[in-house]
């Protein structure tokens, strides 16, 4: 159900009615003909599909997700919340800057960058601002990103209205207010900073499997269309603005999450037919998604906190055994690795949970002549500290950051003391599932 609340609720408020759970979703518009106006029911599904052509998402809800979000940056200056939508995958070619393609053709006042100063955005939203489109974002917010730090604080600010920056500016020096609201797409390998995560709808990629097929974007034929789309959109929601900035619409989620999905929420209750009921199950799917993730990515901090403890308890030992260090995680009687899966943790169930960090079992050779599969100690420096530094531990050497360091993609050196067997292996196994 939604209520109309404040004064100047737009066309609607003005014809006495406000647009219902169900309802057509189309709205009086002064200065339009019938043949310009569109029901938003048929015309987010006409994005939708428009959408689904160039792009495989992950799932129908991530494609709602995606429809939605589009029509709603045609009203965000209507908006309390500027919801970020975050495109990630776990390695290049799975689409994620397809999508902004996609998106720079049909999002309002699209400012697409691939890399861009703070400065630079600060000067560009004012109280009609773009869309922003970043690519590469894990370029930007990757280690070598320190001077990047103001950018990621005007992201996170930009999420809620009436969050100024302000920095001294002009020839005088004066202390000034730039305004950070505004709709922003990221796109990237791997997660992005968790304040960003936080306030975005996000969208996992994955590569196409055989037999998935998109139409290629072509400027000839895909922009037309797109672009057609996108001043459908801007004819339909436009005159809307005011009625949205008076609905309040009931919620699946609490909090953060209710904040980044309303506007998505009030694009569909505007729309009526499916997109309500759709838009809120989409909502509850990829909402619950994330806490799984959030729950994963603890456990696998987890983790490394209590690998690092059975290094320090073994000696700081240059490698151990995997079946050594699968005992000693599984006996802490404290941990939640006996009761992991089934039947606890096991070789696969370690090797899953570490991949992420770059960090793999490779075969060594010990002091008695023997070889075995093993985790050797400097694969964890660094993932120990990034998500779990130590401050009684004093830092890396850089010889031991050198050793650290993963490079592209593949595992660091075995220490010094023994002889690598054979390549680095993972455990036979299907694919975890995202």
């Amino acid at each position: 159900m939604l209520r109309a609340g404040g004064e100047g609720n737009g066309p609607h408020a003005s014809a006495g009615t406000v647009v219902p759970d169900g309802g057509s979703g189309t709205g009086d518009r002064a200065g339009t003909s019938d043949e310009t106006a569109d029901d938003g029911a048929a015309l987010l599904d006409d994005l939708r599909a428009a959408i689904g052509r160039y792009v495989v998402l992950p799932s129908d809800e991530a494609l709602i997700a995606v429809t939605l979000w589009v029509a709603a940056s045609h009203i965000q200056p209507a908006l309390q919340h500027a919801p970020r939508l975050a495109v990630v995958g776990p390695t290049k070619g799975c689409g994620k800057s397809r999508v902004l393609d996609v998106l720079h053709e049909t999002v309002h006042q699209p400012m697409m960058t691939v890399n861009t100063s703070p400065a630079v955005v600060f000067r560009v939203i004012g109280k009609n601002p773009p869309t922003l489109l970043v690519d590469e974002a894990d370029t930007i917010f990757g280690p070598k990103a320190g001077d990047k730090e103001d950018l990621r604080g005007l992201l996170n600010a930009g999420h809620q209205r009436n969050r100024p920056a302000w920095r001294i500016s002009g020839p005088e020096h004066k202390p000034t207010a730039f305004p950070t609201f505004a709709m922003a797409a990221l796109a990237g390998i791997g997660n992005l900073p968790d304040t960003i995560m936080d306030r975005a709808v996000v969208i996992r990629m994955q590569k196409r499997k055989p037999g998935e097929r998109i139409t290629p974007f072509r400027s000839r034929y895909s922009l037309p269309e797109l672009h057609a789309l996108r001043d459908r959109l801007a004819a339909w929601l436009a005159p809307l603005r005011s009625t949205a900035a008076g609905l309040v619409p009931k919620m699946p989620v609490e909090d953060r999450a209710a904040d980044t999905w309303e506007p998505l929420v009030i694009v569909a209750d505007l729309a009526g037919g499916h997109w309500p009921s759709r838009a809120r199950a989409a909502c509850l799917a990829m909402t619950r998604n994330e806490v799984v993730q959030d729950e994963q990515t603890t456990l696998k901090t987890r983790l490394l906190r209590d690998v690092r403890r059975v290094f320090e308890q073994e000696g700081n030992k240059e490698a151990l055994r995997s079946q050594d260090l699968l005992a000693a995680l599984v006996q802490d009687a404290e941990g939640p690795w006996a009761e992991y899966g089934t039947k606890g943790l096991n070789a696969y169930h370690l090797a899953n949970l570490l991949r992420d960090f770059g960090i793999s079992p490779a075969n060594h050779r010990f002091e008695n002549g023997r070889q075995a599969k093993a985790y050797a100690r400097n694969q964890f420096f660094d993932a120990w500290a990034r998500y779990c530094p130590d401050p009684a531990q004093p830092a890396p050497t850089a010889d031991e950051a050198a050793l650290a360091r993963p490079t592209h993609g593949k595992p660091p050196a075995p220490p010094s003391g023994t002889l690598p067997i054979g390549p680095p292996s993972r455990p036979a196994g299907p694919k975890p599932t995202r």
